[in-house]
């Protein structure tokens, strides 16, 4: 799992390995089962705090993502094969949204947007 943290980033480093996280995930390069390093142990080999860490974790449990299992550790669910849910497609459709627009108004096009998109998926899914 390589993981690379930004300290210099605008972006906060619990959400920095979250996304991280997730695009190793949607990469293929984690799977649903896979336990993840231990808090201190992911804390130490990134040289960040163990509530960084903690963090980021909690965040992708509330997310789904992954569940906290007691003594065995963070294990990642399994990835929906039958569809997304009507409340989580809301809920990315939000993020996305204000992300599209700001978009819009630095001037980038619609055509832009589709392409970037269509660039992004191209790239996670190793097309």
């Amino acid at each position: 799992m390589f993981i690379q943290i930004e300290p210099s980033s605008d972006i906060p480093i619990y959400t920095q390995l979250a996304n991280q996280i997730i695009e190793l995930i949607a990469r293929g390069q984690l799977n649903g089962g896979d336990t993840l390093p231990s808090v201190r142990a992911l804390a130490s080999d990134l040289s960040v705090n163990m509530h960084t860490v903690n963090k980021s974790y909690h965040e992708l449990e509330q997310k789904g993502i992954l569940r906290i299992v007691p003594k065995s550790g963070a294990v990642i669910n399994p990835i929906v094969q039958e569809g997304i849910t009507h409340e989580n497609s809301r809920k990315i459709i939000g993020q996305l949204k204000p992300i599209i627009a700001e978009a819009l108004v630095l001037g980038m096009s619609p055509d832009e947007i589709r392409q970037h998109a269509s660039s992004i998926l191209n790239d996670l899914k190793g097309e």
